[in-house]
């Protein structure tokens, strides 16, 4: 056998491990007994590998990126957004996470969170455009909003979050997260696997959520929209009209708790 060969031979077995190690984690622990199979193949998309300053490393699985193990004991950190969807009224539109996903499944969270991929389209750095076309893919992936009625322009970008949290006993995250904030009127058509339910709040109501999940062990908000939320959204959110001085494409926030998951 071939250098090349054996080595295409081991990734695909380590893999394959990464796999039966998951797999065989939900046949005896937290979530459910197999993984859903459309989430399962979701966990092979490529997404991109960063350093802390945000500059491209390579990519991995997305599976590979999310298992504690790796983030703990390599410092795995790949690439990420965070939509905040306002409608005109100006309230915030939330979602809960399908009881199906990976990671906090059944969490409440922003309007839709999910990451580049590794592929020339979403790899362009100019004016954050990979990530808002990344955004914008998802945005009609999980929420079914058409196609034609967001653009480019619309994803208008903040700042950059670093953070890491623990989802489960196997599951992780870590993560440059992209802040990309957006007013206007859309359809809704959400996929089930990927959207428990979603609703407009208001601050108010946003504020009495965060409340609750101080008191209440069963109501559970994503660490990202958590942290988000308790350093700038609201300050953001009296600001829709004119967010321009709060665009920060110099700094990134580093997160507490990102020494320990």
């Amino acid at each position: 056998m071939s250098r090349k060969a054996l080595l295409t031979r081991t990734v695909a077995l380590l893999r394959q491990s990464s796999f039966l190690l998951s797999k065989n984690f939900h046949a005896t622990g937290q979530k459910s007994m197999v993984i859903d199979s459309t989430q399962e193949k979701l966990l092979e998309e490529l997404l991109i590998m960063v350093d802390e300053s945000d500059a491209v490393k390579g990519y991995e699985t997305k599976r590979d990126c999310h298992l504690k193990r790796n983030i703990v004991e390599h410092g795995m950190l790949h690439r990420a957004f965070s939509v905040f969807l306002f409608n005109k009224k100006g309230e915030l539109l939330m979602q809960q996470r399908s009881d199906e996903k990976i990671t906090f499944p059944g969490y409440i969270t922003n309007t839709c969170c999910s990451h580049p991929l590794h592929n020339d389209e979403e790899l362009e750095e100019y004016q954050n455009i990979g990530v808002k076309m990344a955004a914008k893919r998802r945005l009609s992936y999980e929420l079914g909003i058409p196609d034609d009625e967001i653009s480019l322009e619309d994803l208008r970008f903040l700042t950059r979050i670093h953070y890491r949290a623990g989802s489960d006993k196997l599951w992780g995250e870590h993560e440059i997260d992209y802040v990309l904030f957006m007013r206007k009127g859309v359809s809704l058509q959400p996929r089930a696997n990927e959207v428990k339910d979603c609703w407009y709040a208001s601050q108010d109501q946003i504020r009495e959520l965060l409340q609750k999940t101080s008191e209440d062990p069963k109501t559970l908000v994503t660490p990202w929209f958590k942290m988000i939320a308790d350093h700038f959204l609201f300050t953001w959110w009296d600001s829709l009209n004119d967010l321009s001085r709060f665009e920060n494409d110099k700094e990134i926030h580093r997160m507490p708790g990102i020494a320990s998951i």
